[in-house]
Order: structure tokens, then sequence, then C-alpha cells
């Protein structure tokens, strides 16, 4: 599975979708999923580019790390 899209030469990632029983290889600037052996099987629709915004919206709202720098223990145990 080449990880670069055959069409615009971009980086794809993969998608675990339920609906489609496995993983789907997405290319974010052309919009289109991939199979293994890089066949474009669908586009991404607009439902779902609005379930990920939100996804990630709600992540940035509820992840919680803090903004000073952790210190590294000193010493042996």
């Amino acid at each position: 599975m080449p990880l670069f899209c055959k069409q615009c030469e971009e980086r794809r990632y993969p998608q675990y979708s339920e609906s489609d029983k496995g993983t789907l290889w997405l290319c974010n600037k052309c919009q289109n999923y991939t199979d293994a052996e890089d066949v474009i099987i669908r586009e991404q629709t607009q439902e779902e580019r609005d379930a990920i915004k939100v996804k990630a919206e709600e992540f940035d709202k509820t992840s919680n790390f803090p903004a000073e720098k952790l210190s590294r223990r000193k010493g042996v145990n």
C-alpha cells in the first residue's frame, strides 16, 4: 500500500470504518478513500467531514494538558 495518493502525491492516513468493515486510506487533499490495493473506493462525504471536525473540537475542549514543561527525575531508583 503506497502511503501517497496517486492523484495528488499527498500523504494518506488510515481510517477505520465500521460501515465499510475495515480500514480505508484517506487523502486529505483529494478527500477520497482507497483500499489496500490502491483502488479508489469513494469520496469523503460532508457529514463525515463535519463529524471529524466536531470530534476534534470536543477533544480540544476536554483535553487538559499542563502548559508547563515536565521536569525529568534526577538520580537512579
